[in-house]
C-alpha cells in the first residue's frame, strides 16, 4: 500500500519507519522543511533507540522517503496518516489548534478515496471536526498512538492490540491490510469510542500511579513498606499481577497529565462530575515534592540547603532518551537550586542543560563526578548505566552516604552498602 504519514516528530517518524519496514511505500510528510532535511541527512528530531538505524535502512531499501511539499507527499495514497505531536504547555494544556490547522491542510490536498487514518492524540470529538470542515462524504478512522518513549518500535511493532474507531466498511477493510503485519487482534469500534479509550487508559494509569504513592506515603509513617504492600495487592486476584500499581517517581512527561486534562475539560463543558480524575492531578502534583522534601528533611536546616551539594543522577524524562521537557527531575533540580543547593548533574543522553538551570546546576560528564562531595544523591531516571558505577566508590566520593531513590531503581547496589542511608518512595526513612 501507498502510505503518506504526515507530521514527523516522535509518533510520525516510528510510524513512517515501522510501516515501511512491514513492506509498505511510504512518503513521510512535515511542513518544517528542517526536519525534512535533517531526517535526509540521518538527523532525528528526538532521540528514540534504533530508530535512526531503522530510518537508514527503510531509506536505503527504497520503502521511505521524505517530503515537505504536500501534494508530493498525499499524491495518491491509499491511506493518509495523521501523526502530529500534540503541543502540551507547562499547564498540561494541549495546543489541539496546533493539530487542526496542519491536518486540515493535509486532508483537503488528500485524494478523495483514500482513508484518512488519525493517530494524534486529541480530545475526543475533534476527528468529527476534522469531517465537518472536510468535503462531504470523506470519512475518517481513528487509531490512538500506542508508543513508549525509549521502547517506541517494539511498542508499535508487537502491540497487545490496535484500537480502531472507523465510520465505514471500506476504512475498514483498507486499514486492516495496513495494520495485519502488527496484529491479528484490531479492536473495531466507532471513532468517538477509540478516541475515549486513549483518554481512559492514561486516566487509569495516572490514577493508579496515585494511588501507589498515596498508599507509599502511609506505609512510611506506619512501619510498612510499599513493595511488600505492592506484592499483597497484585496477588489479589481482581488486580492482577501486571496492574500499574508501583510505589515511586511521580508521573511526569505530557502524555497521561494531557489526557486527565482533556477528560476533566469535558466534563466541564458538558457539566458532568469529574471529581475523581481532578484528584488525580492534585495527588500527583504533591506527590512530585516527596524527592525535594525527603533531601531536605534529611540534609537541610529549616528547609534550606545552603552550603550543601546534591547530586542528582539522570535528567531525562526516561531512560534511553533525551527529552528534558515535562522532566520531573529537571523540576526537582530548580527546586534545589532555588533551596539553596549547588546541584551537580548527570545523564547518559544529555549534552546541554535548559537555560533557566544555568544558575546553581552543573551538567557532569559523569556519575562519580557529580557525587563529588555531595550530601545527597537523588536518583530521578532510571538509566541501566547507574548500576554498572561501583557503589563503594559512589559511597567514598560523597560528603555523606544519603541516596534518595523514588523507585527503588538501585536497591541492589548502592542500597546494600554498609554506612548508606537509602530512601525510597514507601520506605522507612528512620
Amino acid at each position: 500500500m501507498k502510505i503518506c504519514v504526515a507530521g514527523l516528530w516522535h509518533l510520525g517518524v516510528v510510524t513512517a519507519a515501522c510501516v515501511a519496514s512491514a513492506g509498505h511505500r511510504v512518503v513521510a510528510f512535515d511542513e518544517d522543511g528542517s526536519v525534512v532535511a535533517g531526517l535526509e541527512d540521518g538527523i532525528l528530531p528526538v532521540d528514540e533507540p534504533g530508530l535512526a538505524e531503522l530510518v537508514r535502512q527503510q531509506v536505503d531499501a527504497g520503502a521511505l522517503r521524505f517530503a515537505h511539499r504536500l501534494e508530493e507527499a498525499v499524491g495518491d495514497a491509499d491511506v493518509v496518516w495523521i501523526t502530529y505531536d500534540t503541543p502540551v504547555d507547562e499547564d498540561d494544556r494541549a495546543d489541539v489548534e496546533f493539530v487542526l490547522t496542519r491536518a486540515r491542510a493535509v486532508v483537503g490536498a488528500a485524494d478523495p478515496s483514500a482513508a484518512i487514518l488519525v493517530s494524534s492524540q486529541l480530545p475526543v470529538g475533534t476527528t468529527r471536526l476534522l469531517e465537518e470542515s472536510s468535503e462531504p462524504g470523506r470519512t475518517f478512522a481513528y487509531s490512538p498512538e500506542n508508543l513508549r518513549l525509549g521502547d517506541a518500535i517494539a511498542a508499535f511493532m508487537h502491540p497487545d492490540r490496535i484500537v480502531v474507531g472507523v465510520r465505514s466498511r471500506a476504512d475498514r477493510a483498507r486499514i486492516e491490510e495496513l495494520l495485519g503485519a502488527f496484529t491479528d487482534r484490531i479492536e473495531w469500534m466507532s471513532v468517538e469510542s477509540a478516541e475515549l479509550v486513549k483518554h481512559g487508559v492514561n486516566a487509569f494509569l495516572a490514577l493508579s500511579v496515585a494511588f501507589a504513592n498515596e498508599l507509599a506515603g502511609v506505609a512510611e509513617h506506619v512501619g510498612a513498606d510499599a513493595s511488600e504492600v505492592e506484592r499483597g495487592l497484585k496477588t489479589e486476584g481482581r488486580i492482577g499481577p501486571r496492574a500499574y500499581l508501583r510505589a515511586g517517581a511521580p508521573f511526569a512527561g505530557g502524555t497521561l497529565a494531557r489526557d486527565i486534562g482533556y477528560l476533566t475539560e469535558i466534563g466541564e463543558r458538558e457539566h458532568t462530575p469529574t471529581q475523581l480524575l481532578r484528584a488525580v492531578r492534585v495527588s500527583n502534583d504533591e506527590h512530585k515534592q516527596w524527592a525535594r522534601r525527603t533531601i531536605e528533611l534529611l540534609v537541610g536546616e529549616g528547609g534550606r540547603l545552603d552550603g550543601h551539594v546534591i547530586g542528582v543522577w539522570g535528567l531525562a524524562y526516561k531512560p534511553r532518551t533525551d527529552t528534558l521537557r515535562r522532566s520531573a527531575s529537571v523540576e526537582l533540580c530548580r527546586d534545589l537550586a532555588a533551596a539553596g543547593a549547588f546541584v551537580k548533574a548527570h545523564d547518559p543522553g544529555v549534552r546541554v542543560l535548559p537555560d533557566d538551570l544555568a544558575d546553581g546546576v552543573t551538567l557532569c560528564e559523569t556519575p562519580l563526578e557529580a557525587v563529588d562531595g555531595a550530601s545527597a544523591l537523588a536518583v530521578q531516571t532510571d538509566w541501566p548505566a547507574y548500576r554498572d558505577v561501583d557503589p563503594d566508590r559512589v559511597v567514598a566520593a560523597m560528603r555523606s552516604a544519603i541516596i534518595v531513590d523514588p523507585n527503588g531503581f538501585l536497591l541492589d547496589g548502592l542500597g546494600e552498602v554498609s554506612g548508606v542511608r537509602y530512601v525510597r518512595v514507601g520506605s522507612r526513612r528512620a
